[in-house]
């Protein structure tokens, strides 16, 4: 068992564009899950723009889910959602998609918040924060973090990545149980696909001992 990766679409792109990014990306390798994030579209584009990514990455046997909006989730039959707002939609997401999905929860600050939202029985954590511009590198506090939890905790969590791939092995050698890559993939001067294949040449160097892999 080594880490694996989590893929989270861009803050906006063009959807055909995109689809053809990610049809690459897939072709990269094990992508093991692929986050929807809102791009301010509404909830009619949102829905129509799960509706289409959905099936393409799930043809590939890539997980996906949804950014907070439980009706695009459920109607584009996505495998889950990832819930960054509140703690009573995390709620209402919990009693809605388990256990026949997966509910994730992010926006985490604090290591109690980590704890909180662990304990109400989310199937991951996500440590960084999705609506902050993209650093080069990973968030300090993404990898101390990500490193205590590895450590201490059961429930999976993901450490989400900079810009840069580099990144991806400090953020591997935390022992998160997957890594998260945004601009670091769709923006990779070679392309997703390679991108997606140099990620995991990375991740299959660090092993995940049996506490960290659950």
């Amino acid at each position: 068992m080594h880490p694996r990766l989590y893929l989270i679409t861009p803050a906006s792109f063009e959807l055909d564009g995109f689809c053809k990014d990610l049809a690459s990306a897939l072709s990269g390798g094990d992508v093991a899950c692929l986050l929807i994030t809102d791009g301010g579209w509404g909830e009619a584009g949102f829905q129509k723009i799960a509706e289409t990514i959905v099936p393409i990455a799930q043809a590939a046997g890539t997980a996906v889910l949804v950014q907070n909006d439980s009706r695009a989730a459920g109607r584009s039959r996505a495998d889950g959602i990832h819930v960054d707002t509140s703690d009573e939609d995390l709620k209402r997401a919990l009693e809605n998609f388990q256990p026949k999905g997966i509910v994730g929860a992010g926006g985490i600050r604090t290591r109690h918040d980590a704890m909180t939202v662990a304990e109400a029985g989310v199937d991951y954590v996500l440590f960084g924060l999705l609506e902050r511009d993209e650093d080069v590198e990973p968030h300090a506090k993404t990898l101390q973090f990500s490193s205590w939890w590895a450590q201490m905790f059961e429930t999976p969590c993901v450490a989400l990545c900079g810009s840069d791939l580099a990144g991806v092995e400090a953020c591997a050698a935390t022992g998160a149980d997957f890594v998260a890559l945004r601009g670091a993939v769709w923006n990779h001067p070679e392309g997703p696909q390679a991108a997606v294949r140099a990620a995991n040449e990375v991740l299959s160097r660090y092993e995940l001992t049996e506490a960290e892999s659950g």
